[in-house]
């Protein structure tokens, strides 16, 4: 995919995002009001508007879509619009669809799982990158507005960069280190 066809795609895409978001504001609005949600769900902490929410996805979805095609383009082998970011945006967009519907039916065990489960998953596959926390911020937004799950969701993505980076070389190391180990004690006990 080359540039200009990945910049009407970005331009498309940010351009659903944003009257997706500002429908359901608009909607909100004049039924019943924009809800506002405390930090943490604590009363004692601040409270964010769900307005904010206009701003920051459009805004995320820009940047994030550039990310995502910096990435792409460092990668001259690479002709067509990889299906790994579909994948990985659609993965994330049903994570946070499923963390809100379980928090929403006041489950508090299933997202506690789902969360841990984020970091065993976060060693095997790239989480941390762009197109999961877009997937994962839109997938909250309907439910938590925009700006909490991209607090939380760029902690996760941290988190997650630093296991798959850091962690997830180390622990092979370690196995392949010890595999050597073991099969060199075997050849010399077989000789």
């Amino acid at each position: 995919m080359n540039e200009k066809m990945f910049f009407k795609t970005r331009l498309y895409f940010t351009g659903i995002i944003t009257i997706a978001i500002w429908s359901l504001l608009l909607w909100s609005h004049f039924n019943g009001g924009v809800p506002s949600h405390h930090i943490l769900a604590r009363e004692d902490l601040p409270e964010i508007s769900n307005w904010w929410g206009g701003l920051l996805v459009p805004l995320l979805s820009w940047f994030l879509l550039y990310r995502i095609q910096k990435r792409i383009s460092k990668n001259p082998e690479v002709s067509n619009f990889p299906a790994s970011v579909l994948y990985g945006f659609l993965g994330a967009l049903t994570f946070g669809i499923l963390l809100s519907i379980f928090f929403t039916l006041g489950d508090s065990d299933m997202p506690a799982y789902m969360m841990q489960g984020v970091f065993i998953l976060a060693l095997f596959l790239p989480i941390y990158r762009s197109e999961y926390l877009l997937g994962f911020v839109i997938g909250m937004t309907f439910t938590f507005g925009a700006v909490l799950p991209t607090g939380i969701g760029s902690i996760l993505i941290l988190i997650s960069a630093v296991l798959y980076l850091l962690v997830r070389p180390a622990i092979i190391f370690v196995v392949r280190r010890f595999i050597k180990l073991v099969s060199s004690n075997n050849r010399k006990k077989d000789q």
